[in-house]
């Protein structure tokens, strides 16, 4: 059941890739389980401009458990660890076979805009996020700079390729 999922999650991201701001697929083309996914910074976050690299490793298991996602582009952000772990419920004590990658990358997609400094995974962006808002922004912005993918389209050439290994499998 997974890997039929993921495949028709796959082609949903395919046929929507050009015009989101959010591109996912798999790693490899022979394992289905493990994929990337990037992520436009919002505008008018110190995100913006940036783009960010996940790692999603999914469960034989999918949907009815969750995937595994962290960030492999460092990001300085109250809800994301600095070994990438991030901290939304929906990946947790929330999730429903009902969501799909899209639905949970939008999640985080809308973490970045609006953090929870009260329920953090780094204390140090958390507590400058509080106690000084503007500095926060500034950090986060310079690390945006620093790590964050100038390219969008950076990992899109992936997706076209492996588009390949999921019509074969159709087959």
């Amino acid at each position: 059941m997974a890997f039929k999922r993921l495949q028709h999650e796959y082609k949903k991201f395919l046929q929507e890739s050009s015009s989101s701001p959010i591109r996912a697929g798999p790693l490899d083309d022979s394992d289905m389980y493990r994929w990337w996914a990037t992520i436009e910074g919002p505008g008018g976050t110190p995100f913006e401009g940036g783009v960010f690299r996940i790692l999603i490793d999914y469960p034989t298991e999918y949907p009815f458990k969750p995937p595994k996602m962290r960030f492999d582009t460092k990001i300085f952000h109250p809800n994301v660890s600095k070994r990438g772990t991030i901290c939304v419920d929906i990946l947790q004590k929330q999730w429903s076979p009902a969501l799909t990658t899209s639905k949970v990358l939008l999640s985080i997609c809308s973490l970045l805009a609006s953090p929870n400094p009260d329920d953090p995974m780094d204390v140090e962006s958390a507590t400058l996020y509080l106690d000084n808002p503007g500095l926060y922004f500034k950090r986060a912005k310079q690390w945006t700079e620093m790590y964050a993918i100038a390219d969008p389209t950076s990992c899109s050439a992936k997706v076209a390729v492996s588009q390949d290994s999921v019509d074969r499998s159709r087959k």
